[in-house]
């Protein structure tokens, strides 16, 4: 059903997709409230982390952002500015909400220096895929697998402390919890081999 890889010319002759939702950019304590009510009563999210990248050897950052999204709206959460929120932290430890994402567990680990919680719902796309066949395990090449799409990731090693995130990270950010829930829905929805 599935390949187990794709070859980086057929990845390039797909068409791009990026997350069409609205996103909301979490900077300040004050716009903590609204994002928590609006996710607290969605049971299923992509979940993405991102962090400033760090190019000396043995040196790792912070984590810098969380980014949650359903298919309408992704929050970006600017962790280096407010710190993780118990509220938001509430959301991670509920088990009735699953959170889906890619190597999820290093973003866990990350998440919960800054705030202590106890995990629940987590779901791990790339354990998932192992069931299906494919071998590849990058977002990119995961959503290119099942979506048959492709993602930019050009932003990737960009720097997600400074100040005000720009159009292109706000998109990118968006971009990989959204399409790591696409990736779950259409694995869920078709019949393993």
């Amino acid at each position: 059903m599935y390949s187990p890889s794709i070859s980086k010319e057929e990845l390039n002759d797909l068409p791009i997709h990026a997350f069409a939702g609205t996103i909301h950019v979490v900077d300040s304590i004050d716009k903590v409230a609204d994002a928590v009510a609006y996710l607290s009563n969605t049971k299923l999210l992509g979940c993405d982390t991102e962090t400033r990248p760090n190019f000396k050897k043995g040196q790792r950052n912070r984590v810098a952002l969380l980014q949650l999204s359903d298919s309408k709206h992704c929050f970006l959460f600017r962790l280096n500015m407010i710190g993780l929120p118990k509220e938001v932290a509430a959301i991670l430890h509920r088990a009735d909400t699953k959170k889906v994402g890619a190597a999820i567990r290093d973003d866990i680990t990350a998440l919960q220096k800054l705030t202590p919680f106890t995990q629940n719902g987590f779901i791990d796309i790339q354990k998932m895929v192992d069931e299906y066949g494919i071998e590849a395990k990058s977002l990119k090449k995961m959503s290119a697998i099942v979506l048959k799409i492709r993602i930019s990731k050009t932003q990737q090693l960009s720097n997600w402390e400074c100040p005000v995130l720009t159009p292109a990270q706000q998109l990118y950010a968006a971009t990989d919890a959204w399409v790591s829930l696409e990736v779950y829905l259409k694995l869920i929805n078709d019949i393993k081999p």
